[in-house]
């Protein structure tokens, strides 16, 4: 058998080095794959429980009544959390209960409605942890949350605040918040 010439050992040397190294190449690949999947499997899980948790605060407030809201169709009437849908922000007017029973004085300058409102604007991303931070108080029909459209918004943003209401009503959905569409005024 001849002998593999010592010129050619140089060459030889180098097509034995580059599977190598290509093969070092696939196995950091591949750990970078594996550790990408483990990274998002545990964002996942996170974001699972936060859900969960966030389920488990609204679970104390009871189903919604429809019979108490069906016959609403004013916004200034409704006395649950009522969410305005703009192009880049969500208005969330909340009602609060009044602290007085006593039916003496009811809506007069002594007790008036307005000072138990309170609007919010946040982004949408922030919907359900506020949605989840408010009291009970502020649910008197159950858990349902009434949606619109800006009604003032100009044409062109129309598009991006339907899509913003649907993420909203998918959000609240995923909460376990029934959710009473309004059309835009």
């Amino acid at each position: 058998m001849p002998a593999f010439p010592r010129k050619h050992w140089p060459a030889a040397a180098l097509l034995l080095t580059v599977p190598l190294a290509a093969c070092h190449r696939e196995q950091q690949a591949v750990e970078g794959v594996a550790q990408k999947a483990t990274t998002a499997e545990q964002k996942a899980q996170a974001s699972a429980t936060l859900r969960d948790r966030q389920r488990a605060a609204l679970a104390a407030i009871p189903l919604p009544t429809k019979s108490l809201y069906v016959d609403i169709h004013d916004p200034s009437g409704w006395q649950n959390p009522f969410l305005t849908v703009e192009a880049d922000k969500l208005d969330l007017r909340i009602s609060f209960a009044d602290a007085n029973t006593s039916s003496v004085g009811e809506g007069t300058m002594l007790r008036p409605e307005a000072a138990r409102r309170q609007e919010l604007q946040i982004r949408p991303s922030d919907l359900a942890e506020a949605i989840t931070a408010l009291p009970p108080e502020a649910w008197r029909y159950g858990r349902v949350v009434a949606v619109a459209e800006a009604p003032a918004a100009p044409a062109a943003d129309r598009p991006r605040i339907r899509r913003n209401v649907e993420a909203a009503i998918q959000q609240l959905n995923d909460l376990g918040i029934v959710v009473e569409e309004w059309p835009g005024r």
